[in-house]
């Protein structure tokens, strides 16, 4: 069970949305490397970062705040937000991305992801972000009609390496992970999953152990870190003695 911390960047500042409103923003970094070093010296072993301003754009827009992460720590990253394309995803792979998180295009151009999972075998991920059960897309500005399950299931055999499941009614207000709805998704695919949203205490990581959410890869951690609900050596510290 891997326990990731989150680095969502925009304008070149770690922040936190509320509810995915880029209007609700708060600012807890003005320098997303030093906040990766933080994480990785706390004993973080995977880190998650998100281009905030890329998803909105459909392009990579903290690309220098990026690369700086990378530079500062020698943990891997994953990477969303902005990459819409073969060349993107190239890019970020070899500049040091472990992997990249496709989430739009997953919706618009799931040949897409087939064809980056064969050229990029494990380094290819995807995220789902629902509202009420429902794909979101274009930083989830738009709401599609298309459910959680459906679309994890067009990719069941395209070699996708995991799924970051985030429900955007939970995210950023630390209501706890929603984790029915997160294992419910698991079960229904082979693809391992991540829960994200809404993590808001040690409760949470407890859940995480509970036997009927074994499958679960892991889950992504922001705002219940930076503002201290969350003590990362307890977190890590539960999860090891479980593993």
């Amino acid at each position: 069970m891997i326990l990731f911390p989150a680095i969502d960047l925009k304008d070149g500042k770690c922040v936190r949305l509320r509810l995915g409103d880029m209007n609700e923003a708060t600012v807890f970094n003005d320098d997303p490397a030093a906040q990766a070093k933080a994480f990785e010296e706390q004993g973080f072993e995977y880190l998650h970062i998100v281009d905030l301003n890329g998803a909105f754009a459909g392009k990579p827009v903290n690309a220098s705040a990026v690369e700086a992460i990378l530079k500062a720590v020698a943990m891997p990253a994953q990477l969303g937000g902005g990459i819409r394309d073969l060349a993107t995803i190239e890019t970020w792979l070899a500049r040091g991305i472990r992997r990249v998180i496709l989430g739009t295009v997953a919706v618009r151009d799931p040949a897409l992801v087939r064809e980056a999972c064969k050229r990029f075998p494990g380094r290819v991920a995807v995220g789902i972000d629902a509202r009420g059960g429902k794909v979101a897309v274009e930083g989830w500005a738009e709401t599609s009609e298309l459910s959680a399950i459906d679309l994890a299931r067009r990719f069941e055999d395209a070699g996708v390496a995991a799924i970051i499941y985030t429900d955007i009614d939970r995210d950023g207000v630390l209501k706890g992970l929603n984790l029915k709805s997160t294992a419910e998704l698991a079960r229904a695919t082979a693809i391992p999953v991540i829960a994200s949203g809404g993590l808001a205490s040690i409760d949470d990581v407890r859940a995480l152990l509970r036997p009927e959410n074994a499958m679960l890869e892991g889950a992504i951690t922001g705002r219940a870190l930076y503002d201290g609900r969350l003590d990362p050596r307890e977190a890590l510290a539960l999860l090891n003695a479980a593993s």
